[in-house]
């Protein structure tokens, strides 16, 4: 299944952000973004969004939908949480125990890299209680929890559910081809372990926006159904994606490491965007920025947009996007 495929070459994209410190522009983050109209037709493309990227954890929709189409009975919060990057926080974590309970499964396992909460302020609280690095506590960990309850019932082998080659895994790379509408570019591993799959930015839009207009009942409706009505478990109390679906009706959105982030509103409107140097610093002026572009008018765009720096403890400057 592994694809000896390359890919594209890169090239010098264009500036999505600039860093800008006490009024000179120090510093850019340059990509490639897509922006899709209601009607699926590309409306705007920045860089080279026909061009294979690793959607990291934004993919995490597609295989949370391979899951249910796997035949595991999931909804509300525990979907949600099969497609997350959780943040770490309290009920995150009791939700991950509770599943793997309510699945009898061991704790250990989850082939998870033992990891801290994702968020820095959940990390420090966990650190300052005497906790260690734990499998539950790494970000993926209510995805892997889904991934090993649906081979438990399908008398799938469990030790390997992380293989390419593996059933389940066999049915996420289906899922993301069926969604994005394109071939996998090529497979790797992601930073949890799992398959990670290539396609274009343009088909990561594609795929979002095919989730947000499936019919009600499907699995890719179901998951967007569960992501948009609990953002909290996709993400968590200080994360762009869980702002966002919150204040945007019917918004899904979810970002993905090395700075991907993918969004769909119901009407099928869509953008996803890929930071080249994988600076997360970028990525909520830039999604402001683009949402901007979607024609979306909310105030939490100002709060998405807010990255600020500092000097000397103080506000010097900020990233702001260029486009």
């Amino acid at each position: 299944m592994t694809s000896t495929t390359p890919l594209s070459p890169a090239a010098v994209r264009p500036v999505l952000a600039e860093v800008v410190r006490s009024g000179f522009v120090e510093g850019h983050h340059r990509g490639s973004l897509v922006v899709l109209a209601a009607d699926g037709s590309v409306e705007l493309s920045l860089g080279d969004p026909a061009a294979p990227v690793y959607p990291r954890s934004a993919n995490k929709p597609m295989q949370a939908a391979a899951v249910l189409r796997a035949g595991l009975d999931l909804s509300g919060e525990r979907l949600a949480l099969a497609a997350a990057s959780h943040s770490g926080e309290t009920f995150h974590l009791d939700l991950v125990r509770k599943m793997l309970a309510e699945f009898e499964i061991a704790e250990d396992t989850l082939q998870t890299p033992p990891d801290l909460p994702l968020d820095p302020a959940e990390a420090e609280t966990y650190l300052a209680a005497g906790h260690s690095r734990h499998r539950v506590t790494m970000n993926c960990s209510g995805k892997h929890t889904a991934m090993i309850a649906v081979c438990v019932a399908n008398g799938w082998p469990v030790d390997s559910y992380l293989a390419p080659e593996h059933p389940l895994q066999l049915l996420a790379l289906q899922a993301v081809e069926a969604a994005s509408g394109e071939r996998v570019a090529h497979v790797g591993t992601d930073g949890c372990g799992a398959p990670l799959m290539a396609i274009s930015l343009t088909g990561l839009a594609r795929a979002f926006r095919n989730f947000v207009l499936a019919e009600p009942g499907t699995p890719e409706r179901r998951v967007a159904d569960a992501m948009r009505a609990h953002p909290e478990y996709v993400a968590g109390s200080r994360r762009p994606d869980t702002w966002l679906m919150r204040e945007v009706p019917g918004a899904l959105s979810k970002m993905g490491a090395e700075a991907v982030q993918a969004v769909a509103l119901p009407d099928g409107r869509a953008l996803a965007f890929k930071i080249d140097d994988g600076a997360m610093r970028a990525m909520g002026p830039v999604l402001a920025r683009g949402l901007e572009l979607l024609g979306v008018d909310s105030p939490v765009l100002a709060r998405i947009a807010d990255s600020p720096l500092l000097g000397g403890a103080e506000r010097v400057g900020e990233i702001r996007a260029a486009f």
